[in-house]
């Protein structure tokens, strides 16, 4: 199809059901696998003979290629359809996976999850674009809520999973269970996703590589930021980044459907929006990562009852999200966005005045005020992104939703690495604070979009 056609209002029922199950399989997969490993890590290290440090590459492998692999699978998306790409990033996902579950050396399955996170790529940077045609345009809100659902769900439930598949079986069963989910995905994904309209514009390797490097840079200079690396090392790391970085925006800005959506980012409301979830991911990947400290080493609470105190959060945004998709079609982003971060910055902000000895209640209802907030902010806020752009770009504004959430938590991880390095005492409580003052700034630039509509 050519972009000039105007696309379908939505997939007739009962495709569309069989549609939604597709990307529902398929966001599963690539959510859960974003953190399952980590429970396993020790035995993980302890089995191919390699130190905890260096176990650590079988997450960061799959985080880096997932990042740098985004935009550019976002742009084949265009050019040669979500469907194919889509497809595409199961199947790589499900061979990765069984090769993942065979490995028996720390190389080899680094390279296997380097390959997932490519596959695991494939299905996000298009995930939100399909979405945006299997709905009605006046459901848009719904298809992104429900979205938003089960990614909450997929990651409140990623560490219990872990647990759970552990105390029956070896590590490398937590990447073989996806060969046959993986397999139902792309059966279904064959028949029953819509064909898309497609650009004819060329894929460009040149800024492909360049915003894989670019990328690549920034993510590696932000998360040695709090392991001991010399400033000096580091400041050079993200000076390179930013400068080839900032060579290829000039590149992009002469091209009609950028790899790089430069583009989309003069729709003020966009580019509103891209930035509101940037600040929102870092408040939320500070908070993610300094509460379990907090609850540990500050209050003295169990892995247990922390595993239990961490549920209402994610749960909240499950609960929240369907009623903010909703709502997210009658009313603006900005306005659901910024009273949300509100929410999530009173929620943080309270954390970090917990009583000296608190109850669990004292935790669970803050938990609850930021998981709510975030929850009101996050699903209005995807569809704002995937809504404002022209149809024929959706896959670039589906590949910038997915890399403005991962690089949000990769630099908010690496913020709280940070604040513990300098504040080994009071860590947690400042890294809290912190993500409160991320969440504030989050609300100011969402509530900016009312003016900007």
């Amino acid at each position: 199809m050519s972009a000039s056609l105007p696309p379908p209002d939505g997939v007739p029922l009962p495709q569309r059901y069989w549609a939604i199950l597709s990307i529902a399989l398929g966001l599963i997969l690539a959510v859960l696998n974003g953190a399952i490993a980590n429970v396993a890590l020790p035995t993980i290290a302890r089995d191919v003979g390699t130190t905890p440090s260096g176990s650590i590459w079988v997450v960061n492998a799959f985080q880096l290629a997932v990042t740098v692999s985004l935009l550019p699978l976002a742009s084949l998306g265009e050019i040669y359809g979500y469907k194919r790409v889509y497809k595409g990033g199961l199947i790589l996902f499900t061979i990765a996976s069984l090769f993942c579950a065979m490995s028996s050396t720390l190389p080899v399955l680094i390279v296997a999850r380097i390959v997932q996170g490519v596959g695991a790529a494939g299905i996000m940077s298009v995930n939100g674009a399909l979405v945006r045609f299997i709905y009605p345009r006046a459901w848009l809100g719904r298809g992104v809520g429900l979205n938003a659902t089960i990614g909450s769900t997929a990651s409140a439930i990623g560490p219990s999973v872990a647990s759970a598949i552990l105390s029956v079986a070896h590590w490398p069963w937590l990447f073989a269970v996806n060969v046959p989910l993986g397999i139902l995905a792309i059966v279904i994904a064959w028949h029953h996703l819509p064909n898309t309209p497609r650009t004819r514009a060329k894929f460009d390797v040149g800024s492909a590589l360049l915003q894989a490097l670019a990328f690549g840079l920034l993510l590696i200079g932000i998360s040695e930021m709090g392991h001991g690396e010399a400033p000096i090392v580091i400041a050079l790391i993200i000076a390179a980044g930013l400068g080839i970085g900032a060579y290829l925006v000039v590149h992009q800005l002469s091209r009609s459907s950028p790899l790089l959506p430069v583009d989309l980012l003069r729709i003020p409301l966009f580019a509103l929006s891209v930035a509101s979830s940037i600040c929102s991911f870092i408040s939320q990947g500070m908070a993610v990562v300094a509460l379990p400290f907090l609850f540990q080493h500050t209050l003295g609470l169990n892995q247990v009852t922390t595993g239990l105190l961490m549920t209402p959060w994610p749960l909240s945004v499950a609960v929240i999200a369907p009623f903010a998709g909703r709502m997210a079609d009658r009313y603006p982003a900005g306005l659901l966005g910024g009273c949300g971060m509100t929410l999530m910055t009173l929620g943080t902000g309270l954390m970090v005045f917990l009583p000296h000895d608190p109850t669990m209640l004292d935790i669970a209802w803050r938990m609850t005020i930021s998981g709510v907030g975030f929850g009101f902010f996050n699903t209005p806020n995807n569809r704002a992104i995937i809504g404002s752009a022209p149809p024929h770009r959706a896959g670039g504004a589906s590949g910038m939703q997915a890399t403005a959430r991962l690089f949000g938590q990769t630099t908010g991880a690496a913020l709280v690495a940070l604040v513990f390095a300098m504040l080994p005492e009071t860590g947690p409580v400042m890294a809290l604070a912190i993500s409160a003052a991320a969440a504030g700034v989050a609300a100011a630039v969402s509530f900016s979009r009312l003016a900007a509509r």
